[in-house]
């Protein structure tokens, strides 16, 4: 029972690339909150400043899950290892590339032999994501397409709803603290996902589907893609607010954690959707 229990609910998932359920997305994210807390241990552990800095340095491999989960997608990878680029699998594989990339550039400016560690750390995400992009690139020439307009539809919608999310946030409803660049790149990240989710729906020749359970409800419930835009901003706006005010009396060291893990959930997912309408996969 219990075997079956896992592979209904985790493995199948993962093999066969089914929707979520209710079930795995709450086991999902009891793991993502514990991992959350022991990355932030090991951090203070170290002695590596949680701080913008390193929030920024970490991008590129958000990025890099992006695109190597798109990689997957095309089918280029036959062997079992695919299943390494399938979420929930690939935050794993792209946390402990990033930790160990993290650890070796810290340990060489202890040594004394890179000025700063962000610089090393930061080059090598944009490094291999750069191989990843220039892999995709091929594949769409080859053997599908590379879709220019749909790059530029998705990017132009994704900046116009930023700023207009961003916008009613610092001018309506007159938080300043929305100016901080973090917070612009966390609405960068969430309206990308809902752009292009909402263009893969409802514009692209290609049938795109929402795999996750209240984005598939809602999408289901109002018919079109663009309800993801109202669900975003239902989440957005007050998150935006309690992490504010948790930053001004709270461990400011966490929030700069928490904040990195909702800018990937957003832009991660956000560039993945975009690049496989691009490259038609």
């Amino acid at each position: 029972m219990i075997r079956d229990f896992i592979y209904k609910y985790y493995i199948d998932p993962i093999r066969y690339g089914q929707p979520y359920t209710i079930i795995d997305t709450l086991t999902y994210a009891f793991i993502f909150i514990v991992a959350v807390f022991l990355i932030y241990r090991w951090l203070k552990r170290s002695g590596i400043s949680i701080d913008e800095n390193l929030v920024k340095s970490t991008l590129p491999y958000v990025v890099l899950g992006g695109l190597l989960r798109v990689v997957e997608d095309t089918g280029l990878i036959q062997s079992d290892l695919r299943f390494l680029l399938v979420t929930p699998l690939i935050f794993f594989v792209i946390f402990f590339f990033s930790f160990i990339i993290l650890y070796i550039s810290r340990s060489l400016e202890k040594l004394g032999l890179i000025r700063q560690y962000s610089i090393i750390y930061s080059s090598v995400g944009i490094f291999a994501s750069g191989i990843s992009a220039t892999l995709l690139c091929f594949y769409g020439i080859f053997f599908t397409r590379i879709g220019f307009t749909e790059f530029l539809l998705i990017l132009l919608l994704t900046i116009a709803s930023t700023f207009l999310v961003w916008g009613s946030i610092r001018y309506l409803l007159h938080w300043n603290f929305a100016s901080n660049s973090l917070y612009k790149l966390l609405i960068f990240g969430h309206m990308l996902d809902a752009s292009a989710t909402s263009y893969g729906i409802d514009f692209h020749p290609i049938l795109y589907r929402e795999v996750h359970v209240v984005g598939s409800a809602l999408i289901e419930l109002t018919g079109t893609g663009f309800s993801m835009f109202i669900l975003k901003i239902v989440i957005i706006i007050p998150a935006i607010y309690i992490l504010e005010e948790y930053k001004k009396e709270g461990n400011k060291e966490l929030w700069y954690i928490v904040i990195l893990c909702m800018i990937v959930l957003g832009l991660a997912p956000g560039i993945r959707d975009m690049v496989r309408m691009v490259f038609y996969v």
